[in-house]
């Protein structure tokens, strides 16, 4: 279980490095800091004593959505209260994270979000709709999955050195779909091609599914998403993955280099799923649900579920989890503003 010596221990966690002159102890300083503050003395037991719903800031059917099913399931059997899936859609996922910031901080209101909840104020840096350090006591992370580079399996791009030294040759003209303009996947490239020093062309679409079928069609050189999105693709054998953007290999991949062993040393660039609650919950609610989250994630039909979406079940310490927004947050707010990639 995690104990109140768990968040104080928090503060004593280093960062990784994060570009352009972050303060990192600053920010890392300000999210536990708020974590502390937000969370009071822990009590001798929480009960939820009524409904507890999980905020989903995206469409009923999406991966967000269908984690929090699958967990909102085995929670309301451990608590003995129903557990609700609240779908609040709208401004990527702004609307539905916003209204869990609000909420009373009881422990009955939950977030379950994408990495959308720290790339989203990278995109409105002079208004920014929350504050993801000071407005959220994380839980867990719950799941992580991979962001891909993917070919077509007849690309001459055999790997992602080949790619790069194309684009080299060519600046600007090696083109590149991804789910959407300013995501994580969109940072995750940009990220990339800087440390690299060279430019592609980015093709922006509407969903993961359309920018995959754009380079199984032809209509893009390569496409960046999430491993879920071209899983099955990757399977049949139609598309060729260059690198993963994990820290380590991928367990069903295991022939395919990361990013980092492609010459990129310390690059991640995954797609999580992450447990929040409003800033000020109880530390004895925090534990709770942090402990029973932890145990559904363990359950085997959990992790074969999750892992034929393509995803890993990831069971993190909420100090953990903290100081990974802290990383997080400026280090794609650094790469935003290099790209010139605000919100429309």
């Amino acid at each position: 279980m995690t104990t109140a010596h768990d968040f104080q221990a928090a503060r004593r966690m280093p960062t990784r490095g994060v570009a352009h002159g972050i303060n990192r102890r600053h920010a890392l300083s300000a999210t536990l800091a708020a974590l502390s503050a937000g969370l009071v003395r822990a009590q001798p037991a929480w009960s939820a004593r009524g409904p507890v719903r999980i905020v989903v800031p995206f469409a009923a059917g999406g991966t967000s959505d269908i984690v929090a099913r699958i967990v909102a399931v085995r929670l309301a059997e451990a608590l003995g209260q129903p557990v609700i899936v609240d779908n609040r859609v709208g401004a990527g996922g702004n609307i539905g994270i916003a209204a869990v910031a609000r909420a009373a901080p009881d422990g009955r209101t939950l977030l379950l979000v994408s990495s959308a909840f720290v790339t989203n104020p990278a995109l409105f840096a002079d208004k920014p709709p929350y504050d993801p350090l000071r407005q959220f006591a994380p839980v867990s992370l719950a799941v992580s999955s991979p962001d891909v580079i993917v070919v077509p399996a007849t690309s001459p791009f055999t790997s992602l050195p080949v790619l790069i030294a194309s684009a080299k040759r060519r600046p600007g003209a090696p083109t590149y779909s991804t789910p959407g303009k300013g995501n994580s996947v969109h940072l995750g490239g940009e990220l990339l091609w800087q440390r690299a020093g060279i430019e592609l062309l980015h093709v922006p679409y509407n969903g993961a599914a359309p920018a995959v079928q754009a380079v199984l069609g032809g209509q893009v050189d390569c496409a960046l998403t999430a491993l879920p999105a071209a899983k099955a693709h990757i399977a049949a054998g139609t598309l060729r993955v260059l690198a993963v953007g994990s820290r380590a290999r991928w367990t069903d991949l295991p022939q395919v280099p990361t990013v980092a062993e492609s010459g990129f040393a310390g690059y991640r660039s995954e797609t999580m799923q992450a447990l929040f609650a409003p800033a000020g919950t109880p530390i004895a609610a925090i534990e709770r649900l942090h402990t029973e989250v932890r145990r559904i994630l363990a359950l085997d039909d959990v992790r074969r579920q999750t892992r034929e979406l393509g995803f890993e079940t990831v069971a993190s310490l909420p100090a953990d989890l903290a100081a990974r927004v802290a990383e997080d947050v400026p280090r794609w707010t650094a790469v935003a503003a290099r790209a010139r990639i605000r919100a429309d």
